[in-house]
Order: C-alpha cells, then structure tokens, then sequence
C-alpha cells in the first residue's frame, strides 16, 4: 500500500507493556512526541500528581487513548463473572471506580477482559459476566467512553470466560440488545492460544469489532516467552511475523475494517523480554507493520 495505514486506522501501543519499567507519565510523553502514533493504551495511575501531565500530553499530542483495566482482574484477581454475587459486585465496583478514573485521564475507550470459569459453569458465568457489564456500558454511556471486552484464551494461560469467537459473538448479540457502546477487541497473538485463525475470528465477530492488537505468542510449552507475554514480532519459536501480520491486515481490509471516517484503534502489544532494550522492541514492531503494510496490493 502506498498510503499510510494512519489513513486507516489510529495506531498505538499499550505503555505499560512496551516500557514496563517506565514511569506512566514519562511513557505518554515520550509516545506522544512520536508522529508514528496517535493511539496510546494506559492503565491505573498510581501518582496522582501525574494525572494533569497526562492529560496534557494526551492533548499537546492529538493522541487518542484507551484505558485498560486488565489490572482489575489479573492484578486484584477479581472476577466479573464470579459466580458468587458479593465477589461479582466487588469486581463490579472496581471496575466503575476504574472507570472513573478513565474519564479523569480523558480516555474515550475502556477495556478488561473476562474472568476465570468453572468448567460446566459457562452459561452462569456469562450471566453473570452480562451483569457486570452492562453496569459498566450504561455508566460509561453517560461518560461518553466505548466499553471493550478482549479476547482471551479458554485453557492456555488466562483461561478467560471470553474465549472462543462462537461464544463471544453470542454474548456480544446479547449486550448490543441492551447498550450500544458495547464492542469486543481481537488480538493477533491470542488467536493461536484459541486455536481458531483469523479469518474465522474476523468472520464470526465481524459485527462487533472495535479494537484490535497486534503482538506474537509462543504457544509451545518449556520455550521462553511461552504463554500471553507477547514477545517481539520474530522471536525464537513463535507463531506471528511480517507474513502473518500482513495475512492480518488483508483479512481487516476484506472484511470492511479499512475506514477513513472513523479509524479503528490498531495497537502494538509487544513486551521485552529479560535484557531486551523496549525502544528497540518497539522499532521491531513498527518496522514489522510497515513491511506487512508495504505487502498489501493497493
């Protein structure tokens, strides 16, 4: 493609997983003054003093932002679709206070993923998962904020509810019934961990898609980076490179996610590992997009 892809989609990356030992104010600023991006994902400011700097450099940048509250449940270990009522409510409320916060921080998306299941249990999980969030749709609805849950692998290593593309289609046909600033995220490095391929993916959830991520996995077990730590786009025994990245945005671009008028958030989800330098992780991730994009047929 000879346009660039910011024509397309607001590219960006999650800070605290591409610079994870980085203050967040000082990740933002130095993002922002990055012409590559125009979409940054952050998640709980622990100082509040940093929160008007933030907020700032969100707006000096022209920058988009996302606010992931993954911390909720992987973090605090709470579970939106707990089966037990007051531990539901406990994530519930996390959550809506996270929110709020997301509001303070001016971001205009916010996501978390679902919990751990009892095996059997999956439809009371999912009732349970629908309270929660349809309590976090209708407060963010008031603060005009678009609620997104991502996918996760079901058995591999955060055996989350949301899981398989059938099941999270199912449940997003039933949230959309009730609220309308409701979406789900795919990423490029959980499709392996779920064993379905992209196109399927894509496919089944066409309707409900307003988010994606981009990063690699190694799927197989005893090899470094095995599991959701998202390793740099080549590394040794993993499953995404340019050609899989670019397999990626051609299925985006077949199935209508290429719009001008309102770009869907694209994001980088790559984390160094051991020694490795992030500022170099990153280049690697953006140079793997522009090959991958450099691939398409115009």
């Amino acid at each position: 493609m000879q346009e660039r892809i910011q024509k397309y989609f607001r590219i960006g990356t999650i800070s605290a997983v591409s610079f994870p030992l980085v203050k967040p104010a000082d990740i933002i600023k130095k993002l922002a003054a990055d012409d590559f991006f125009d979409f940054i994902e952050f998640e709980h400011i622990s100082c509040s003093d940093d929160i008007p700097h933030i907020r700032r450099f969100l707006a000096q940048g022209h920058l988009s932002a996302s606010y992931s509250a993954h911390w909720v449940v992987l973090a605090k270990k709470m579970n939106p679709n707990d089966l037990d009522e007051e531990r539901r409510k406990e994530a519930e409320t996390a959550l809506l206070e996270a929110l709020e916060e997301a509001s303070v921080l001016s971001a205009a998306h916010f996501t978390f993923l679902a919990g751990r299941f009892s095996v059997g249990q999956e439809e009371k999980g999912l009732i349970q998962l629908e309270k929660t969030v349809s309590a976090v749709c209708r407060q963010a609805a008031a603060l005009g904020i678009q609620v997104e849950l991502e996918l996760f692998d079901y058995d591999l290593d955060k055996c989350s509810l949301l899981g398989p593309a059938p099941l999270a289609a199912a449940f997003a046909a039933r949230m959309r019934e009730q609220v309308s600033n409701f979406g789900l995220m795919a990423d490029l490095s959980h499709f392996p961990a779920t064993r379905e391929n992209a196109r399927f993916i894509l496919r089944t959830l066409r309707s409900y898609l307003t988010h994606f991520h981009m990063g690699n996995i190694v799927v197989e077990p005893g090899l470094p980076a095995y599991g959701d730590l998202h390793p740099h786009f080549g590394f040794p025994h993993s499953v995404n490179d340019v050609a899989e990245l670019a397999e990626f945005l051609s299925l985006l671009r077949e199935e209508g996610f290429f719009c001008e008028e309102h770009p869907y958030p694209l994001t980088f989800e790559v984390r160094p590992q051991a020694d490795e330098d992030p500022e170099i992780v990153l280049s690697n991730a953006k140079r793997t997009l522009q090959r991958a994009w450099s691939l398409l047929k115009d």
